[in-house]
């Protein structure tokens, strides 16, 4: 089976420390990932869970953890045949008081990557917008209009 990888890069006007807490910390997920909790003690190992209300969407374990630099998780994709899992990293890159966030999506399946119809499906549709809402949320204090 081919594996495929997603890849995408952001420049954010922001601190390490500030980007770093959007991505680990359910206060701010919620405010741009649609309303979505991450939910985890954030030690190597442990469990996270990506929360939609009461419901689990996406789950899977702590593979690094290295604050305000890089964080690596396995990533949970429910398909016809159950879950499987993927890897997500984050890497943050100080560059003069704009940080470069690169996000990569690895262990994916063809099926995972949707050519763009207007709609959000697939991650190389859904990360871009969620990363979009972060950097306006960081950058301006508001997440971009519902569209």
């Amino acid at each position: 089976m081919n594996k495929k990888s997603f890849v995408y890069v952001t420049y954010i006007a922001t601190t390490p420390e500030k980007l770093w807490a959007a991505l680990t910390s359910s206060e701010f997920t919620k405010q741009y990932f649609f309303g979505r909790e991450i939910i985890s003690d954030w030690q190597v190992g442990s469990s996270f869970h990506l929360m939609n209300k009461d419901k689990t969407e996406h789950y899977g374990e702590v593979l690094v953890y290295e604050p305000y630099r890089l964080l690596a998780i396995t990533w949970s994709i429910k398909d016809a045949e159950g879950d499987r899992m993927s890897n997500v990293t984050y890497e943050l890159t100080p560059l003069n008081g704009t940080i470069k966030l690169t996000l990569r999506h690895e262990e994916l399946l063809e099926q995972d990557i949707r050519k763009d119809e207007g709609k959000i499906e697939g991650f190389n549709n859904g990360w871009p917008v969620i990363l979009s809402n972060l950097k306006s949320l960081l950058e301006t204090g508001k997440i971009l209009p519902a569209f």
